[in-house]
């Protein structure tokens, strides 16, 4: 038996599944892609901290899934997706060889992109089988970069990425029939986006936040955290970062007059922050 992470998973004859995967993509996508191989038979099992999402790569697979504490048999055909949000018990069996492809998405990057989609309390379905043309075609692009080594930089896995859960956003999500009082309202965040935004160059404070949503400084932080996955602070660091991002790949600034034009402290305060968030250096990213 093998264990990644809350991932618990053995072939017929108890050894691992042959992992076809590099050592993960640089910088913090949030985003992570496997593909296992079974030989004989399969099992699997699973309670993470992560969304997981699986393609059984297989010609045809008969496959017993669990998920949540429902059960199902089913001939699985190539293609076919099964979808386990965050802290959802899960498990398949199988007597048959099988190719799964996997794809784990950090539950905080997914709060990001729903709040950059307007969909901010957007909730992830569970799926025990379905098929999505394009959402199989956004995994096999991640994949590919993953077995190669991430070929085409750092932008284009987290562009690829973004695409993935754009399309998990798009056809597997729900909502709310009423917003939850702990959480962030979508105009508010839209307000604060908007000020920050039109403020980028300039000191900015969570407390002019907090007057934006209507909250004080300390229960603006921990609802904003909990709603978009990261807190005030790093949510400017984001949109500041995106804009510095957008100026180094036209090319008309150096990196000193970007970090000033974008509220950095300086052309290194910029440079490390490129570096953790993307793996690799400004001038990589052009």
């Amino acid at each position: 038996m093998k264990k990644l992470g809350q991932v618990r998973w053995a072939q017929k004859n108890g050894a691992p599944p042959l992992l076809l995967h590099t050592e993960g993509p640089p910088g913090e996508s949030g985003v992570r892609a496997l593909r296992a191989r079974f030989e004989g038979g399969a099992h699997f099992s699973a309670t993470t901290q992560q969304h997981l999402i699986y393609f059984h790569m297989s010609p045809s697979l008969q496959m017993e899934c669990r998920m949540s504490g429902r059960r199902a048999k089913h001939e699985m055909a190539a293609g076919t997706v099964a979808i386990s949000p965050a802290g959802i018990d899960c498990g398949a069996d199988s007597e048959q060889s099988a190719d799964i492809l996997l794809i784990a998405v950090e539950p905080r990057q997914f709060a990001l992109a729903s709040a950059e989609s307007d969909a901010l309390d957007a909730e992830l379905r569970e799926c025990l089988s379905g098929y999505d043309e394009s959402l199989l075609h956004a995994a096999q692009l991640l994949a590919l970069e993953d077995a190669q080594g991430y070929p085409r930089g750092p932008l284009f896995w987290n562009e690829a990425a973004s695409r993935f859960i754009d399309r998990l956003l798009v056809g597997h999500t729900s909502r709310p029939p009423r917003a939850s009082r702990g959480r962030l309202g979508q105009h508010a965040l839209r307000r604060i986006r908007d000020y920050v935004s039109a403020h980028l160059a300039e000191p900015i404070e969570v407390a002019a936040l907090a007057a934006l949503a209507g909250r004080s400084s300390f229960h603006f932080s921990r609802v904003f955290a909990r709603s978009v996955g990261m807190t005030p602070h790093r949510y400017v660091v984001h949109l500041r970062l995106q804009a510095a991002i957008q100026h180094v790949r036209r090319g008309r600034m150096g990196l000193a007059e970007i970090a000033a034009e974008t509220g950095f402290a300086d052309q290194s305060h910029l440079s490390r922050w490129v570096r953790r968030v993307h793996g690799v250096t400004p001038s990589e990213l052009a």
